[in-house]
């Protein structure tokens, strides 16, 4: 038997009443509108109205009659006067409809969902604020919140954002444990995943707790408004430094706290060590240091990783030279420690004479040393001395001889860092993720805020010296040939490497000499070493051949040395071997020839 079909009526009742739903809806919105004013005024009568009847109940029953008399001759007076009731009515209209207009609910306290987190924060501080002897205290189980709690405040989602604690006298505030215990409770009955500061007073027995923004990381390499011997190693709090620098972000130009380290012969911490986890951005931090000091100084890159990270510095102008094999290494190292004794005799000879130091021992040289735990170990395996022990002599005198050093290293390495890495590195950076101990062990002072888990690459913490632990964010400087890095940035950092410099060779000559095997000499060369000055015990300096010794010396050359000066005799002399450095003008002395990258 067929179904029939329901009528029409039936089927579309459903789709007929939402309609109706929707066109009453409508109206009555249109009607709300039309009718605000009315609505409105009549609002502010009904207030008017309350309000003159509580005064009518207020007022005592032998005052009633007065009171209505006086009320009376008023409303005789406004209705002889010419246009007074019409004056009247248009005033009681606008006074109803100022009263019965709409105002923004004002929250004057919290909510009982925000009472029960305080309450649950208060009852959690009773164990750390109050010992049995104290007879009035002040944490005490089911005792009263507000006289703990002076200032708070709540986000939208119903978390505290700050909070201010007044403590009992005899809380231990100056041990680093106990504090680090109520912090640790603060923050995890807050909520985590956010960065919070403590501020201690011990003079007045407050704590305030609040929440930090996160730290911009729209800031990619740039040129940064700073004087020579000034490097911005990150930014930083708007309230944690004086200094701000100019800078051009992902949301247009603006002026950003910068923590910026000053090195020379005045710099009180001469020499950074910079630890992190994989991928924190150490690397990127030393880059961002190169990019900085290359257009005032000269930088040697040791790179113990063999990642290549530094390959866009490679033959660039002011880039003395990137090490990346055990070999190259230990010879830049090897160089350098001579370098820095030979701008310390130059700079002690020009004083005693009354004269300026030599240009060449003022210009800065950087030595730039990332994973030196690697290089280490392939040197202990290879029975060849540890990089490290090269780097005492500029790490010692490297502020009077104008060279700093920075070590970058994880922390699974810390531990093969050498004594003189970690005495004369006075200025600290940990990035990543790490422990309050961790952070500690590095910088020697606990961080004033709680570290986050989960943090992006470039954020950590500094301190410069004996200073204060302040929050980092280090400009972003990617690998510009990486292809994961983004088109800006790479530009950004393209646009600030100098120019590579130009490698010539020289000429070929005219006529080439044949090569004929060299004659015995009758007599043995004669080697006359002189001076133009009596030349102290402290004063000598260790001279590495650098170039390849002629085929053969006949007994009428004469050779002369003084003071890391070689003379010849004129008579045909083979070409010096060139030096890495191509570009003219005043510099380190003469490095080492290139030496190829071990497998």
């Amino acid at each position: 038997m067929a179904r029939r079909p329901l009528p029409r009526i039936l089927s579309s009742g459903s789709a007929q009443i939402a309609r109706s739903r929707e066109i009453a809806r409508t109206a009555a919105d249109s009607a709300t509108d039309v009718l605000h004013p009315l609505i409105t005024v009549s609002r502010g009568l009904r207030k008017l109205a309350a309000t003159a009847r509580a005064k009518w109940a207020a007022t005592p029953k032998e005052r009633r009659g007065p009171t209505l008399l006086l009320v009376a001759a008023c409303v005789l007076v406004v209705a002889l006067m010419p246009y007074g009731p019409l004056l009247a009515l248009v005033l009681l209209m606008a006074v109803a409809a100022w009263l019965g207009r709409e105002r923004p609910v004002v929250k004057t306290g919290p909510d009982d969902a925000e009472i029960a987190r305080l309450k649950g924060l208060y009852e959690a501080l009773v164990p750390y604020f109050s010992v049995p002897e104290d007879p009035e205290p002040l944490f005490a189980h089911g005792g009263e919140w507000s006289g703990a709690f002076g200032e708070y405040a709540f986000d939208e989602d119903g978390r505290l954002t700050r909070l201010k604690i007044a403590y009992p006298p005899y809380f231990t505030d100056g041990e680093p444990a106990a504090r680090a215990r109520v912090e640790q409770l603060l923050h995890a009955k807050s909520g985590r995943g956010r960065e919070y500061r403590f501020d201690w007073d011990e003079e007045g027995n407050r704590l305030v707790m609040s929440v930090l923004p996160a730290l911009p990381t729209t800031i990619a390499a740039q040129r940064f408004v700073t004087v020579p011997g000034e490097t911005v190693l990150g930014f930083t709090d708007a309230d944690a430094v004086q200094r701000t620098v100019p800078v051009v972000s992902a949301d247009g130009t603006e002026d950003a706290p910068a923590v910026v380290w000053r090195t020379g012969p005045r710099s009180t911490e001469p020499h950074l060590l910079a630890v992190g986890q994989p991928g924190s951005g150490t690397t990127s931090l030393l880059r961002s240091i190169a990019l900085q000091a290359l257009p005032h100084g000269d930088v040697l890159v040791v790179e113990g990783g063999g990642t290549g990270e530094y390959a866009c510095l490679t033959g660039r102008a002011g880039v003395l030279a990137v090490e990346c094999g055990l070999s190259g290494a230990l010879a830049a190292l090897e160089w350098a420690a001579h370098e820095t004794e030979r701008r310390l005799i130059a700079a002690n000879r020009a004083r005693q004479a009354g004269q300026p130091a030599p240009e060449d021992t003022r210009r800065p040289l950087w030595i730039l040393l990332d994973r030196p735990s690697v290089l280490g170990h392939l040197a202990a395996a290879d029975g060849r001395p540890d990089p490290q022990e090269l780097l005492q002599v500029p790490l010692r005198h490297g502020r009077t001889a104008q060279v700093t050093v920075v070590v970058a290293e994880q922390f699974d390495s810390t531990e093969t860092l050498s004594e003189a890495v970690l005495a004369h590195t006075r200025a600290r950076i940990v990035l990543g993720p790490a422990t309050p101990e961790q952070i500690a062990a590095v910088l020697g002072a606990r961080p004033h805020t709680t570290p986050t888990p989960d943090v992006p690459a470039g954020r950590g913490y500094a301190r410069l010296g004996t200073g204060p632990v302040l929050r980092l964010q280090v400009p972003a400087t990617p690998d510009p040939y990486d292809d994961a890095t983004s088109e800006a940035h790479r530009q950004a950092v393209l646009d600030l490497l100098p120019e590579r410099s130009p490698v010539t060779a020289p000429p070929p000559p005219a006529n080439p000499p044949v090569a004929t095997a060299p004659a015995p000499p009758a007599n043995p060369p004669v080697i006359t070493v002189k001076s133009p000055a009596p030349v102290a015990a402290q004063d000598a300096v260790a001279v590495k051949a650098l170039a390849p010794a002629p085929a053969a010396v006949t007994s009428q050359d004469t050779v002369t040395i003084s003071a890391a000066v070689v003379e010849t005799a004129p008579g045909p002399a083979p070409e010096p071997a060139p030096a890495p450095r191509t570009e003219p003008g005043s510099g380190p002395a003469p490095f080492h020839a290139p030496v190829p990258a071990e497998g």
